[in-house]
């Protein structure tokens, strides 16, 4: 795993976005696969992304997107399902078609119906190739996607209940905390694990208890964002506040350094 430490927000979506490009240009395939996580976390790099397909270094015209999650029971069209932030912030932005972008169902009308729409789900991915690289935010408990703490490491898409913190973290983005959803569909960890590379993006004091259970504690369902030390190719991209806490800030910055 790879830790890069960037002074400013804005520096850490222009450092994240290079590394994004990097893994889609080494998947060498003509419709590459992007996985994409939503929040307030990957949006800097998503404008540095929209910005290199406009200087025409990057082109997603042919590429395939797929969502880490949606909320359970919002209406068709309701502006915070992850749909709709998704064609908002990326599709248009991106030139990723509409019609390329897969978000997990949540619309089903009971149990049945949402897990049998999750396991189809993860059936696409397969079909598409697997996510050639993932984008990633994590929550201030450790979440990774919707993966709540206690969420199996080997998990796969699957209905969550979302925990009391990470509603009253959403709320600010609905009408008040009554408006949340409390249960979601979301990607698992062992679907995570399958892409190619994770970029993991985070920012802010917020965070920096979870980057460090994550980057540096125990591989723990605990904390469901240390299956990052699992994968053979997972960089985390942080600014100051967000690594304030780790414990090998040193030996992180020399390997940046290169040889």
């Amino acid at each position: 795993m790879e830790v890069l430490v960037l002074p400013t927000p804005a520096d850490v979506a222009r450092r994240a976005a290079e590394v994004v490009i990097d893994g889609l240009g080494a998947a060498r395939r003509p419709e590459p696969v992007l996985g994409l996580a939503t929040g307030s976390s990957p949006l800097g790099l998503y404008a540095e992304l929209a910005a290199a397909v406009r200087a025409g270094r990057l082109d997603l015209t042919r590429a395939r997107g797929f969502a880490l999650d949606e909320y359970v029971g919002l209406p068709v069209g309701h502006p915070q399902s992850y749909r709709e932030v998704l064609l908002r912030e990326v599709c248009g932005p991106l030139g990723l078609a509409p019609e390329r972008l897969h978000v997990p169902d949540g619309s089903g009308r009971d149990e049945d119906e949402l897990v049998a729409g999750a396991a189809a789900y993860d059936r696409l991915i397969a079909d598409a190739g697997g996510v050639d690289v993932q984008i990633l935010g994590i929550g201030a408990n450790g979440h990774l996607g919707f993966n709540e703490p206690g969420s199996a490491l080997s998990s796969r898409t699957r209905v969550k209940r979302l925990s009391d913190r990470t509603r009253h973290d959403n709320a600010r983005f609905f009408a008040g905390i009554d408006d949340v959803p409390t249960h979601c569909v979301t990607q698992g960890l062992g679907t995570v694990l399958d892409a190619r590379r994770l970029v993991l993006v985070a920012s802010g004091p917020g965070k920096s208890e979870a980057v460090a259970a994550a980057l540096e504690g125990p591989l723990s369902a605990s904390c469901p964002a240390s299956v990052l030390q699992w994968h053979a190719d997972a960089t985390a991209v942080l600014d100051e506040t967000a690594a304030a806490r780790l414990r090998n800030r040193d030996y992180y910055d020399a390997s940046a350094a290169g040889l």
